[in-house]
């Protein structure tokens, strides 16, 4: 298939630095990662792979602390700080919920974060200047739900009504009020389902389908991406078309994925975390985004669903699974 990049050219993603310090012989480096994912999910398999590489081995020279893994965000506050009192060089964090839960436990410590947008949240200064003891990776996943809503109606034009999954700790109700504006200048409606916790999600699914919704736009959110396999799961029960953030995701049977891959946003954070166990100062280090974006589609969901992809969006896909 066709593929193609998408380069970023918003303030701040400049190269990085090169580290000011070389890593110690002999010494053994401790770090933490706080997030509501396994750290069996395909991003922190890439992640660790990527120290690997860059020289920071578990078991040899680099102890990691398992327990902010598979974490809620109403444990993140304890969690941050018992992380930080048992010692850490630096603690990874994903999304804003453990990135405010680590800043507040700690103002030494770096913070390597991953989420959607560092600045718009006040987690750091600026992109170029991150300022404090922050720095990490910004997605601007949410500025990508409106494309992914676009593909989404694309996929299923007769639908005159469709609804998003939405974490209201990720997404502001003014980014949802304009997704519903642009649905409505489609002359569809798009209705709001707002998911707090897990448990919420397969009753808001339910009832998304029993109002008449023809497809599901499941909104960027650390919540919403730890769950999707039962979304995945419900949705196909439900035969309701679903895109997502991550394009792995049409790999584990998601219809259909739009955003940067967790390979590359991966190895960007343990880039960063490499440089900060080396020496050099978060504040040092700009804020990264991804630069290149992918469409997967996912043919055999879409025949589940009775649904025939359009010829004119496959041909843009970067990725098709038959």
């Amino acid at each position: 298939m066709k593929r193609r990049s998408f380069i970023t050219l918003l303030g701040g993603a400049a190269a990085w630095p090169l580290a000011a310090h070389a890593q110690q012989a002999g010494r053994a480096y401790r770090i933490a990662v706080m997030t509501q994912s396994s750290r069996m999910t395909v991003n922190y398999i890439a992640f660790f792979d990527e120290l690997r590489r860059l020289g920071f081995v578990e078991g040899q020279n680099l102890a990691v602390d398992p327990r902010g893994f598979a974490a809620r965000p109403e444990q993140f506050r304890d969690l941050a700080i018992a992380l930080v009192s048992s010692g850490i060089d630096a603690l990874v964090c994903g999304g804003d919920a453990a990135i405010r839960a680590g800043q507040q436990a700690t103002q030494t410590i770096p913070i390597i974060g991953l989420t959607d947008d560092m600045v718009r949240s006040g987690l750091v200064n600026s992109l170029s200047h991150p300022g404090r003891n922050t720095t990490g990776i910004s997605l601007f996943a949410t500025e990508l739900d409106g494309k992914r809503q676009e593909i989404l109606i694309e996929m299923a034009p007769a639908a005159r009504r469709i609804a998003a999954l939405a974490d209201p700790n990720t997404t502001a109700s003014l980014q949802l009020k304009a997704l519903q504006d642009a649905a409505s200048a489609r002359d569809i409606k798009l209705s709001i389902h707002r998911i707090s916790k897990a448990e919420e999600i397969i009753g808001a699914l339910d009832a998304a389908k029993a109002a008449g919704a023809s497809g599901i736009n499941v909104l960027a959110s650390p919540l919403l991406n730890a769950q999707r396999l039962a979304v995945i799961e419900r949705t196909a029960m439900l035969r309701l078309p679903a895109i997502y953030q991550w394009p792995e995701t049409a790999k584990e049977g998601g219809l259909a994925a739009y955003g940067p891959r967790w390979a590359q946003v991966s190895r960007q954070n343990a880039e960063q975390v490499a440089k900060v166990l080396r020496g050099t100062k978060p504040a040092d280090l700009p804020v990264q985004q991804p630069t290149k974006f992918e469409l997967a589609i996912n043919l055999k969901t879409a025949k589940a669903l009775g649904l025939e992809v359009p010829p004119t969006l496959l041909a843009r896909a970067d990725e098709v699974i038959e």
